[in-house]
């Protein structure tokens, strides 16, 4: 029996929060920097990110209770999510420390443009933007549930994504032609 039909050790993982973020790993995701605007802006790297409606336009996010994000997030009424293009892991990795400044002069280490409807930074060089108003909120755990709904957005045709996957953050890569 292969290890996928095996019945799952569900129990065993309910304590195992390693293993359970090992698995969840497994998913690929793109990798955004959230960012609030006001008067000090913040950014947080996440790649808890997806788009939940076309009517309303909708997007939703996740962000841990103890984040500094979240705090922001509390605060305002509007948010901005930039989705990372290849190439910026290290504006990934910038907002994912808790060693950067605070307030505006975090924005000083990459580029960002003001965002006209939500009065956040974007990041300069994204895949895509997106102005989101709060739509509602829902607790999730340890986390909270941000459900935007979008207000303007902007994309970079033919920029690829960055994604993470496994831990690491990697590239696309084309598929090979099928013969």
């Amino acid at each position: 029996m292969s290890p996928l039909t095996a019945a799952p050790p569900w129990t065993a993982a309910a304590g195992d929060a390693t293993r359970l973020r090992r698995a969840f790993g497994t998913f690929a995701t793109g990798v955004t920097v959230v960012t609030a605007g006001g008067a000090s802006p913040r950014g947080m790297t996440a790649n808890s990110f997806t788009s939940v409606s076309l009517d309303p336009p909708l997007v939703l996010l996740c962000v841990g209770r103890d984040a500094g994000m979240y705090r922001s997030l509390a605060e305002t009424d509007r948010f901005a999510v930039s989705v990372l293009a290849s190439g910026q892991e290290d504006v990934a990795r910038y907002f994912a420390s808790r060693s950067r400044p605070a307030g505006a002069q975090q924005f000083d280490a990459v580029g960002s443009l003001p965002g006209r409807e939500s009065d956040a930074p974007l990041i300069a060089g994204a895949a895509a933007h997106f102005e989101c108003a709060t739509w509602r909120t829902y607790g999730g755990g340890d986390h909270a549930i941000f459900l935007g709904r979008v207000l303007a957005l902007d994309e970079a045709p033919g920029r690829e994504p960055l994604v993470f996957h496994g831990g690491r953050f990697r590239q696309l890569a084309d598929r090979a032609p099928e013969v």
